[in-house]
């Protein structure tokens, strides 16, 4: 068995090789977050490009609650046109296309206003840069419940739209695994407290997308191998969280790992743990996916064909792969005719970590849009200059978010 060979799901649907495309930010909305021409040549440039499975950027659940002014928001009343459209142009091919479905909780720019929302009132602590974030409020019961529909919702209007499945993003520090995490969430009510009560709301929420979109559809999980934090969520929370999951209807878990604090996602740890040069979570997955009855698929610094098969070799069902395909959407099929061909990604090597990962965003989000406009991705691309871009389009992009849902 090789990365080559076809895969099928146990909702029986089967996709034609182990590549996958990883969730990418890439905030190309158009007004009113929704995906336009852009998002669809991005797509179409993977379709074509080889892999057997597309997951998109990940696409909120609520409107007021967003990672970026420039992201995709699909609720219970959003009309589905863009959504159909965008979701054929990504099967193409005889490629399947799922959409990753989160919500930020606390992880909101303070410049974007809207809610936002963590099991507890903990800021992030992102050192000299913590002031870019508001200070979250505490959940109420009601505003949980209404998180656990929303995710139910989106996820339905994904199967309306065409797509095969849905992911649930619990990683990256996102609302899900702010749940998870004891740094996080110092509830003493039944979501919180000990791990058990951490996981009901994730537990949940996959329960609740199975049941309302049928056995027919894709239904997967991102969650954190680790937050790579001291005193976070770690290995051995994430094997028991994997053992409940077990008894769920769940068609893969991705690992993966980190958080904005932590950016190890970037290949970049906050507890000084050393993190692979690629497939950095590898060692990790491999420790977790023994206790697993359900297929794995981990992703992280994946560039080359020969590590892609290592991470299958090593017990991975699927293999994730995001920077290299945002630089190179067709990596896939070169790697039909040579094998040694390598993929790139970015790597600012800056001495502010927050800076640094803020820059490697911008790279990676600068080639997507290029891709967006039928150009071709550039590797000489300066991270500065990137950055200082990004910048200026966010102010812009936030400005149309703000005029059109908060002010």
């Amino acid at each position: 068995m090789n990365a080559f060979t076809p895969f099928q799901f146990n909702c029986g649907i089967e996709v034609k090789n182990r590549f996958v495309k990883a969730a990418m930010e890439e905030n190309m909305s158009e007004p009113n977050q929704l995906p336009g021409t852009a998002l669809k040549n991005l797509y179409a440039s993977w379709a074509k490009g080889g892999v057997g499975l597309i997951i998109t950027g990940n696409v909120m659940v609520d409107k007021l609650a967003m990672t970026g002014p420039g992201g995709v928001v699909l609720e219970k009343d959003t009309p589905v046109k863009a959504f159909r459209e965008w979701s054929e142009i990504a099967k193409q091919n005889d490629t399947k296309v799922i959409m990753q479905i989160n919500h930020p909780g606390r992880q909101v720019f303070k410049k974007m206003g809207g809610k936002v929302l963590s099991p507890s009132d903990v800021a992030l602590d992102m050192g000299k840069h913590s002031g870019l974030f508001t200070a979250p409020k505490a959940m109420t019961e009601e505003e949980i419940q209404d998180v656990i529909q929303r995710f139910e919702n989106t996820a339905l209007r994904a199967r309306d739209a065409g797509f095969d499945g849905v992911q649930v993003h619990s990683a990256h520090g996102y609302l899900l695994s702010q749940f998870l995490s004891p740094l996080t969430n110092k509830r003493n009510d039944e979501w919180g407290g000990e791990l058990a009560n951490r996981a009901r709301l994730l537990l949940e929420v996959i329960q609740r997308v199975r049941i309302a979109c049928g056995t027919d559809f894709i239904v997967s999980v991102k969650l954190n191998s680790a937050d790579f934090q001291r005193g976070g969520f770690d290995v051995e929370d994430a094997i028991q969280v994997v053992k409940w999951l077990n008894d769920s209807s769940l068609d893969f878990i991705e690992l993966s790992g980190g958080s904005y604090e932590a950016p190890a996602m970037q290949g970049k740890s906050g507890d000084e743990r050393t993190l692979a040069r690629e497939a950095y979570f590898l060692t990790f997955a491999k420790r977790i996916a023994e206790h697993s009855n359900i297929p794995v698929m981990t992703t992280g610094g994946v560039k080359r064909l020969p590590v892609a098969n290592e991470v299958l070799s090593s017990g991975m069902d699927l293999v994730g792969i995001a920077s290299a395909l945002a630089y190179d959407p067709a990596l896939v099929n070169k790697w039909t005719v040579n094998a040694d061909f390598e993929g790139f990604i970015p790597n600012t090597g800056w001495k502010d970590k927050t800076l640094s990962g803020l820059a490697n965003m911008a790279l990676v989000k600068r080639q997507l849009r290029n891709l967006g406009k039928g150009k071709r991705p550039s590797r000489s691309s300066s991270p500065l200059i990137s950055l200082i871009i990004d910048q200026i389009r966010a102010a812009k992009l936030t400005k149309r978010y703000r005029k059109q849902f908060i002010d």
